[in-house]
């Protein structure tokens, strides 16, 4: 055994970079957490005197008031693999450290195979609380199980209560013992499933506490004001005063004098440190080379987070990239997140709040929705689009360049605030598609997502985003999309569309569609357009145009009180005059009757059932959605609207900067909103009198959005409320199957960047997951071929296994029920005339199965959204048409289901035309075998199942092939980290 001096003396290894990341903590700040090196011995001496004696006596069971030069070098000097300690960094300076040391069974020093390390925290007075030590265990633990270390032992006294708790709230496995006056605790590493929650828990608070901070600040500083009117800061400040933000306005010009100034009537500064009193956000409008300066002024004056405007960065080409990674390793240095840069800004309409920090010129009324965009362009045409009709959102952030604040940290910020009820998002990229799929599922699950994808087609992602590119099509995201909940949506007029109806209307129960109205072909539109979308409309009920607005609400409230119908369209035209004008005042009246219909029926619902969605469909009448729009804008705001209170004053359920919010108790899992505790997600929580009608100038528009509401409010009844289970199988031997693979990929000459197995070893893979492969024997002769027939047993089929020739049967390289060996041979003569010679077919003999639907499984990894599973038929339905089904990895018994049933040909399994129905279960038994063997061994980059024969009783996997490659990184597990740009 090795002493602890004989270690020291170890040459140490490489500097382990990839240990490095940025953090958010508890109260929203960042940190950074990195290994200690010897090079950081006056950081460590300067960290330790600014630790109280309490907190050095609960690290060292004894006053220890400095540490020894011994200590600082023992505490300094690590060799990265039995010996390792981590700093968390705020400006450069350690603010919390950890360590382990590897040991064995009696506690001594000492070396791999040894897997038990001692661990012990230390943490600075001043940031106890922000849940550092936390993240630290996360990032100490994941380092410790990378070195071989499966347990953690520490030593705590029973004083030391904050340290238990970061022990025994972790989730992990522990024990628990009292010994020689310490408490002993003993931690198992493997990750569990409560601790795997408690960590996304605590990300999801902190990350949402992050984006809270920005969007409800104490004080604006807006560096970059011009002293002449115009120009972007200046804007920024104009805007922030008329929208009436009810905090403390700073403007800051470098160029100003000394001496007292001001610039649209408020304090003026040279600087940040010149204001002399704290500042929550600062918003940057400067040219890209004067930013540097001004984030270290902000980051030294403790400035909580930055709004960057200026453009120049990564979406200039090579050079600006660099400068936005600086940018962003600057920014977190200090502990501030970044929205940007080339960022168009963010609006908070709370009325505590009333924030507009962005470049629209005029604050949007407060309302239900919550807007991301990444593009500014894009930003200001949907602000235009919902105010036009009468929306309103509760906060609105354009990230631009997005190289720190994302869609993702949106996605946690609105999960459970109250003031959201609708999330849309435009989305140019997705930096890390694994998360934004976990994310967006548990929010939709609460309150709808609604996406439009630019730059779909483009194959690569946009300047300045710097993220995973995907290889899959863009059906195929969709689909995994929707698999999450989310409401994809095409276009822009799409996401205000279906933004409105999700806002202002409850979900329907069903896809059952009444349409009414005054004209008879504009409901036959309407009609078609239902059918188009898969609902189910009734027979339109033609008002006829000499139909009134009383007319109009007669039949509305019957069709709501029908429980036939679970959605309403109103089809209205003008009326027309004897003169042939239009009667004036009419859309007035019009949206006065509806709403009335609606308000009078929604208060019967109340004891008798869900309120259904109503939505109008007009052909030139504007006065009409003008009408609706205004009943928007004058509504109360908000279905779940907080007390009144005086302007500024913090708001419990949606805390300020400066009041954190209450963090759930440790290890409940994720927090769940109280958007979560309606027991029917149709039923509305808006007063019925004020809930506002959507109006749409066109059919098919307003179907598309009602479809889309039907389809998430059925997802939300079913895969939400019970998304399925990942079944166990006793017949896998996941260790045998892992040595296999490790062998193959182990093997001397195997390319590094992957291997094809052999058809023995494909065999012997899938049959460790209890996927049997019909045996092929070759047959390079026809005297092989009918050897082959005689082992394998008449009947046979002849195949041909060529590339070119591969699954084309239609080529006529396939030879089905051959029951003799006469058949065989003519047939093998045949194909070598007509296709070529046998060494050129690579001609193979498989015995015949029962008849049934040819099928296709297959599975692989995506760099950018992890493993898909996919299904569909063989041949031309999957090939030339693309119905393949496709969801993720791992899948449920329900995931397993919906792939077998989504897919247009899905009737082909289930007796279409008098045939017989195929075996689906074990259809989906086999889907769900494959996404374990995918999930379980990452190495298992892909699988193609070709074809499997699924007959009215089992199934034959006729041909499978099998590639292994080094997994690529996973980004979603491992301790919570922010994106890196280094």
């Amino acid at each position: 055994m090795q002493s602890a001096s004989e270690q020291s003396e170890q040459p140490e290894h490489a500097y382990p970079d990839h240990w490095e990341a940025d953090v958010v903590l508890r109260d929203g700040g960042t940190a950074r957490i990195r290994p200690i090196t010897a090079d950081d011995a006056e950081r460590l001496v300067s960290f330790y005197e600014q630790v109280s004696d309490e907190s050095k006596y609960y690290r060292f069971f004894a006053p220890y008031p400095r540490l020894s030069a011994k200590d600082v070098h023992r505490f300094t000097h690590h060799d990265f693999v039995d010996r390792v300690g981590l700093a968390a960094t705020v400006g450069g300076d350690f603010i919390a450290t950890v360590r382990y040391d590897r040991i064995n069974a009696l506690g001594r020093p000492a070396s791999a195979p040894a897997d038990e390390a001692e661990v012990a925290f230390l943490v600075q007075d001043a940031h106890q609380g922000r849940g550092v030590a936390s993240a630290l265990l996360e990032h100490i633990a994941a380092v410790a199980r990378e070195r071989g270390i499966r347990r953690f032992v520490a030593e705590v006294l029973p004083a030391n209560t904050k340290m238990i708790k970061v022990f025994t709230d972790a989730g992990y496995t522990q024990k628990r013992s009292f010994e020689d006056g310490s408490v002993r605790l003993h931690l198992d590493l493997e990750p569990t499933d409560r601790s795997l929650a408690v960590q996304r828990a605590r990300e999801q608070r902190a990350e949402a506490r992050s984006v809270q901070r920005l969007l409800a600040p104490g004080s604006v500083a807006v560096i970059g004001v011009g002293r002449a009117p115009g120009g972007v800061g200046r804007t920024v400040l104009r805007n922030l005063l008329d929208a009436g933000y009810t905090g403390r306005v700073h403007a800051v010009n470098s160029a100003l004098g000394e001496g007292r100034h001001e610039l649209e009537g408020v304090p003026a500064f040279r600087s940040v440190a010149d204001i002399g009193e704290d500042v929550d956000l600062a918003v940057v409008a400067v040219p890209a080379e004067r930013v540097p300066d001004a984030v270290a002024d902000c980051g030294e004056h403790g400035v909580r987070g930055l709004v960057v405007l200026s453009a120049g960065y990564a979406e200039s080409g090579s050079e600006g990239r660099e400068r936005q990674r600086a940018l962003v390793r600057q920014a977190r240095s200090y502990g501030m997140r970044i929205i940007g840069p080339n960022a168009f800004g963010i609006i908070n309409t709370a009325e505590s709040v009333r924030l507009n920090a962005s470049l629209a010129p005029q604050m949007p009324a407060a309302g239900r929705i919550g807007l991301f965009t990444q593009s500014g362009a894009i930003g200001i045409a949907v602000l235009a689009g919902l105010h036009r009709r009468g929306a309103g959102l509760s906060s609105f952030l354009s990230a631009g360049n997005r190289a720190d604040v994302s869609g993702n940290d949106l996605l946690q910020h609105w999960y459970d605030d109250p003031a959201t009820d609708v999330v849309l998002l435009y989305l140019e990229s997705i930096g890390n598609p694994r998360k934004f799929t976990r994310l967006a599922r548990r929010t939709a699950a609460v309150k709808p997502v609604v996406v439009v994808k630019g730059a779909r087609h483009s194959g690569s992602a946009p300047p300045g985003h710097r993220v995973p590119v995907t290889r899959i099509p863009h059906a195929t995201v969709s689909a995994l999309l929707r698999q999450a909940g989310v409401i994809r949506v095409d276009t822009v007029t799409e996401l205000v569309d279906a933004g409105l109806l999700l806002a202002d209307q409850p979900l329907p129960a069903g896809p059952r569609v009444a349409i009414l109205g005054n004209s008879e072909s504009l409901g036959l539109l309407t009609y078609d357009a239902c059918l188009t979308e898969g609902l189910r409309p009734l027979r339109p009920l033609d008002l006829t145009t000499a139909a009134t607005p009383a007319d109009f609400r007669t039949a509305l409230a019957a069709a709501l009180a029908d429980d036939a119908c679970d959605a309403v369209v109103v089809t209205a035209i003008p009326w027309v005059g004897e003169n042939g004008a239009t009667e004036s005042g009419d859309g007035e009246v019009l949206a006065a009757a509806l709403r009335s219909a609606v308000a009078d029926a929604s208060g019967a619902s109340g004891a008798s059932g869900a309120a259904k969605p109503v939505v109008v469909v007009h052909v030139e009448m504007g006065a009409l959605a003008e009408a609706l729009a205004e009943a928007t804008r004058t509504r109360p705001t908000g279905r779940t609207a907080p007390p009144s209170r005086a302007p500024g004053t913090p708001d419990a359920k949606h805390p300020t900067a400066h009041e954190p919010a209450q963090p759930a108790s440790p290890g409940q899992g994720d927090a769940q909103p109280r958007h979560s505790e309606q027991p029917d997600p149709s039923t509305p929580s808006d007063p019925p009198a004020t809930r506002p009608i959507p109006a749409y100038p066109a059919a098919e528009r307003a179907v598309r959005a009602l479809a889309e509401s039907v389809r998430y409010a059925q997802w939300r009844r079913q895969a939400a409320a019970d998304p399925g289970r990942v079944p166990e199988f006793d017949t896998i031997d996941e260790t045998g199957a892992a040595g296999l693979i490790r062998r193959a990929l182990g093997e001397e000459g195997a390319d590094p960047r992957g291997v094809t197995l052999g058809c023995a070893e494909t065999g012997e893979l899938l049959g460790r997951y209890g996927i049997g492969v019909r045996p092929t024997l070759p047959a390079p002769t026809p005297d092989e071929a009918v050897r082959a027939a005689a082992r394998l047993g008449f009947p046979v089929a002849l195949k041909t296994t060529a590339p070119h020739l591969r699954h084309r049967p239609d080529l006529g390289g396939v030879r089905l029920d051959l029951a003799t060996e006469e058949q065989l041979r003519t047939a093998y003569a045949e194909i070598t005339e007509t296709l070529g010679k046998p060494e050129e077919l690579q001609p193979v003999v498989q015995a015949m199965v029962p008849r049934g639907v040819d099928t296709v499984v297959r599975a692989a990894i995506d760099p950018a959204v992890g493993a898909v599973l996919s299904f569909g038929l063989a041949g031309a339905a999957s090939e030339l048409l693309g119905d393949m089904s496709h969801r993720l990895v791992p899948a449920t018994d329900r995931d397993a289901a919906e792939l077998v049933r989504s897919i247009r040909t899905a009737p082909l399994l289930f007796g279409w035309r008098g045939s017989a129905p195929v075996d689906t279960p074990a259809l989906e038994e086999l889907l769900l075998r494959v996404s374990r063997l995918v999930d379980d061994h990452p190495e298992v980059v892909a699988i193609s199942l070709e074809p499997v024969v699924v007959a009215p009783r089992g199934l034959s996997v006729l041909g499978a092939t099998v590639r292994l490659a080094p997994p690529p990184p996973r980004t979603d597990l491992g301790p919570r980290r922010l994106p890196s740009y280094q």
